[in-house]
């Protein structure tokens, strides 16, 4: 199994990588003999993977990353780097390799504070791989410092330094770090693709593999959680059940209500399993005396790492409301297709009763401006507008139509 396997869809994207990996793995062989470097290399210092969310950015940047620290002995025989088995593979695949550093986004921005220690690291030569690679997650989150901080790395990288930028789009990044990035654009995997990589990889049986991949439009981590926890399924069931709940000012207010909540619990849910480890980790680092007394001066680290934790908690709860945006946005173009006819197939065929209820009782025209409710929403939300009203003037445009 190679590092491309897990590209559902991205068939011409895996093409042109493991030629880029290729051409990488000979610049830096020739550079270990002490030879001349190829004349011609489709290898650059820069790249931008852009897709719509499920498409699998990070997860294809970071196949690419595992390519470029491949060190399979097969290499020398003709081999293609990115074997998936050797230990610059598998290291750069669970993210544990010296030289394969991931920045994400803890709150709503990749703040100029967490891009520092990478920006310097950026510099320098690898440690014991084959290249030094920066993989940035959120690039469209980056603020003007960090973006610009970025940017000076970019014009002007160390000799075997790779910047993996990931973006939903061109227009999410600065132009200025774009024009320096070689772009490639990933497509959303099939339906029928998704649902094979699902029975395939993870034994889900046939028909709940195809029912996640329909409900999640190709998404292939959205569909893997569908399908193998039992906890999204019933979320995503509670947000499908919105629209039927409405009817009324009280309904609409207890609706945006619950669905908040239901993000705040999500975001507290993954602090009660990252927080606490990460704060211990930092107490025995710093130090700490039996009974939890802190060293002196070690108050304002601890103070970093709470506001930091903070953050993730915003982002988290803000990442899920979006995400039953997204199922709210996909069962009204259920309604929609209805309404107008359409021989698309449904995505939300576990909800059919209530699409064909809503479907006879309004109008395709009342249906968008319900879609464009929606679209206003996460616009709100990422203007920074609280959660809870951004979501009860949501369903108050709902229940109009």
């Amino acid at each position: 199994m190679t590092v491309w396997d897990d590209l559902v869809g991205q068939e011409k994207v895996s093409e042109q990588l493991d030629a880029a990996a290729r051409d990488a793995d000979a610049l830096v062989t020739a550079a270990t003999a002490g030879a001349p470097p190829p004349e011609a290399s489709k290898m650059t210092h820069a790249w931008l993977f852009t897709g719509p969310p499920g498409a699998g950015r990070t997860r294809t940047a970071r196949a690419f990353a595992a390519a470029l620290q491949c060190v399979s002995p097969d290499r020398a025989l003709g081999g293609a780097p990115g074997c998936g088995f050797c230990d610059g593979c598998h290291t750069a695949l669970v993210g544990t390799h010296a030289d394969v550093t991931t920045v994400a986004a803890v709150g709503t921005q990749i703040l100029a504070d967490d891009m520092r220690d990478t920006v310097r690291k950026s510099f320098t030569s690898p440690a014991n791989g084959r290249w030094q690679v920066i993989l940035v997650e959120d690039a469209e989150r980056l603020n003007e410092k960090s973006a610009n901080a970025v940017l000076k790395a970019v014009e002007e990288p160390a000799p075997r330094t790779v910047w993996l930028l990931c973006a939903p789009s061109l227009e999410d990044v600065l132009p200025t770090i774009r024009s320096r990035c070689r772009h490639l654009n990933l497509r959303t995997p099939s339906v029928e693709a998704v649902a094979d990589m699902l029975v395939r990889r993870d034994g889900i049986e046939p028909e709940v593999a195809a029912a996640a991949a329909r409900a999640t439009q190709g998404d292939v981590d959205r569909a893997r959680r569908l399908a193998t926890d039992e906890r999204a399924r019933a979320h995503r069931a509670a947000v499908l059940k919105l629209p039927l709940r409405i009817d009324d000012i009280g309904g609409c207010l207890r609706a945006a209500q619950e669905l908040v909540d239901a993000a705040t619990e999500d975001s507290k849910q993954l602090a009660e399993e990252v927080d606490a480890k990460e704060t211990e980790e930092l107490k025995a680092a710093l130090g700490a005396v039996q009974g939890g007394r802190m060293p002196r001066g070690t108050a304002g680290v601890m103070k970093e790492l709470e506001d930091k934790q903070k953050r993730r908690r915003t982002r988290t709860q803000r990442d899920s409301l979006d995400q039953a945006l997204t199922d709210l946005t996909g069962f009204y173009r259920d309604v929609l297709a209805l309404q107008l006819g359409s021989r698309i197939a449904l995505a939300n065929t576990d909800a059919e009763d209530a699409l064909e209820r809503l479907a006879g009782a309004g109008t395709p025209e009342s249906t968008l401006r319900r879609i464009e409710a929606i679209a206003a929403c996460r616009d709100a939300l990422d203007r920074n507008v609280a959660p809870l009203l951004a979501v009860e003037a949501m369903t108050m445009a709902l229940r109009a139509g």
